[in-house]
Parts: structure tokens; C-alpha cells; sequence
């Protein structure tokens, strides 16, 4: 039995992976400073499910408050940090940098300083498939990532970087999964799945930035947080992709949960933004190689899983702030 710090506990992918190694008969402290980015309503229905489980306990808190973070590693002997709290949305980072800076950068580098001050051997560090832009397709791993597009890929690729210098300087093993799209029951109310699902249902208009022609590896939470905890492995220092290694156009996926749910949907149309990319797909041999993982969920598994998670929490869903 091992005891993990899981920061972001009460987000997408930090609920899942927490529920994943307390199934495993891991112990998990969870930290997350329930912000508004979306409703945290969400964020509460996601901690009520981890609170069941004896393994489990949750400090709210902000991983860019140093003492705040510290705390959580005095007095106890921690095997890993799993760091998935993390401002995420590359137009929300446009608008807004200097907060992705301080949980994305600063967060990291204060779980970093405990790592090494407190022996903790093993850090997790999640990062995005954003970093490779507009590079040539399927993305590997060592492609070039020094050109990101918004501030939100600029804060994890700085976050890497810090990573590498503290298995470099302190022997930290390091492991840095970088995510294509996640999707799937209890997803963020903010990513284009869930507005999709939610709109269509309701009959409100459907946002598409660009023509819908645009292709996303997209990935299932359940993949995601296996390979997720997959990471704990020592590795050294290393990066893998988790992705579909199958991308699809945004309206294939539009046409699935129509179908899904026997609803048309009205689409509105808006100019690509700027730090959008036209596709996504990612080269998964390193992860299927070194890892022993790779993807057992279709996408058309995925949407009608997730479209029932929506039916089956309508009420719920639908009394959430809109982002």
C-alpha cells in the first residue's frame, strides 16, 4: 500500500485517477482549491464520490501557496505526487495568463521543492498535447515543442522544463504523460463534449469554432487514468503520449450524439480562434512499449457512455453554472 498525493482531486482526471488507486488499495491525500473555473458544484459531486472510500482524505488548498503544500508532506512518508491540478483551457488562457502561471508553473515547482526537501522519489507531472502545435502528424514525443500557442501550453511546457531539472539535479524519477482530449462521464462542463451533449438536448445552439472539419485524437477518462497511474513506475525521466491514436472530425462526433440522444443539432458557426489546432493524433508506441497501455475505448464506445452519464445526471447537469 502506498500513500499518493493527487492534486486536482475533485477535477475531471484527478477524480478518476484518485478513484482508480483507491480501488487499488492505495492510500490518496487529495488537494484541490475548488475554483470556479466551472461550477464547482461538479467538483463537490466528484469529492463526494471519493470521500466513501476509507483510503481518502482531501485538504482544500492551492498548490501555488507554498506553506499550504508543505503541510501536506510534513510528518508523513509520501511514495508519489500525481499533479493534475492545473488551470487548463488554451482560449480561457488568452484571456487570463497570469493564473495559469501561478497553478501551472509556480504549483509545480512548489510540489517540486517538498519532493526533494521530504524524499519523495516519484513525481507525475500531467501535461498537454497542446505543446506540439502545428507540428507534422502523428506527434511524437521528441517532436519540437518550443513554439506553444497560448499561454496555457507555454505554462506546461515551463512546467517540464522544471521537471527535468529536478530529476536532473536531485534524481526525482519523473514521469510526464501528455494528454490528447479527454472526454467521458463527468467530464468538464467547459470542453466541447459536454457543450455538445448539453446543447444538443436542450435545442440550443451548438458552438463549432471553424468549419467542424477539425480532427482531435480524443481520449477516454478510463484510459486516461489507467495510463495515468501506469506512470508510477520508475522510469528515470520520461514523456508519453496517452491518446485515441485515432482522431475524428468534430462533426462525426456532432453526428454520434445525435444519434445518441434522437436529437438534431443547430449549429453556429464562429471563426477559428487563433490558438486552436486544425488536428491532433498522437504516436502512441512509446506508451505501448515502455508502458504496456494503449486505448480500449472506441470513441463511439465513449460518446454513448458518456451521453447516458448525461441522462442519467440531466437534472444535475443542467442546474450547473454555464462556464
Amino acid at each position: 500500500m502506498k500513500t499518493i498525493i493527487v492534486t486536482g482531486c475533485a477535477g475531471f482526471i484527478g477524480g478518476k485517477v484518485s478513484e482508480q488507486l483507491l480501488k487499488n488499495n492505495d492510500r490518496v491525500i487529495g488537494i484541490d482549491n475548488m475554483n470556479d473555473y466551472y461550477d464547482p458544484a461538479l467538483k463537490e459531486w466528484r469529492l463526494q464520490s471519493l470521500k466513501k472510500y476509507d483510503g481518502f482524505s482531501f485538504v482544500k488548498a492551492d498548490i501555488s501557496d507554498f506553506p499550504a503544500t508543505r503541510k501536506l508532506f510534513a510528518g508523513k512518508k509520501i511514495d508519489a505526487v500525481i499533479n493534475l491540478a492545473a488551470r487548463a483551457g488554451v482560449r480561457a488562457s488568452v484571456s487570463d495568463p497570469w493564473i495559469y502561471l501561478d497553478t501551472n508553473v509556480k504549483g509545480t515547482l512548489n510540489l517540486l521543492e517538498c519532493c526533494k526537501e521530504f524524499n519523495t522519489k516519484k513525481f507525475v507531472l500531467a501535461s498537454t498535447s497542446s505543446l506540439y502545435g502545428f507540428n507534422k502528424m502523428p506527434f511524437l514525443e521528441d517532436s519540437p515543442t518550443d513554439s506553444p500557442l497560448a499561454p496555457y501550453s507555454a505554462t506546461k511546457k515551463s512546467a517540464e522544463a522544471l521537471c527535468y531539472s529536478y530529476h536532473y539535479l536531485y534524481g526525482i524519477d519523473i514521469t510526464i504523460p501528455r494528454y490528447f482530449t479527454v472526454y467521458g462521464p463527468a467530464g468538464r462542463p467547459d470542453m466541447s463534449i459536454f457543450i455538445f451533449i448539453k446543447n444538443i438536448d436542450n435545442g440550443t445552439p451548438v458552438p463549432v469554432f471553424g468549419d467542424g472539419k477539425q480532427q482531435r485524437d480524443f481520449s477516454y477518462i478510463d484510459d486516461i487514468a489507467d495510463g495515468t497511474i501506469r506512470c508510477l513506475r520508475d522510469v528515470g525521466y520520461e514523456i508519453f503520449n496517452f491518446g485515441n491514436d485515432k482522431p475524428v472530425e468534430l462533426m462525426y462526433v456532432i453526428n454520434m450524439i445525435e444519434k445518441e440522444l434522437g436529437k438534431k443539432a443547430f449549429i453556429e458557426f464562429s471563426p477559428r480562434h487563433p490558438a486552436d489546432v486544425v488536428a491532433t493524433w498522437a504516436n502512441i508506441n512509446k506508451s505501448r512499449t515502455k508502458l504496456g497501455w494503449e486505448p480500449k475505448t472506441s470513441i463511439e464506445e465513449g460518446i454513448k457512455n458518456t451521453v447516458a452519464w448525461y441522462m442519467e445526471n440531466r437534472d444535475f447537469l443542467n442546474s450547473l453554472r454555464s462556464p
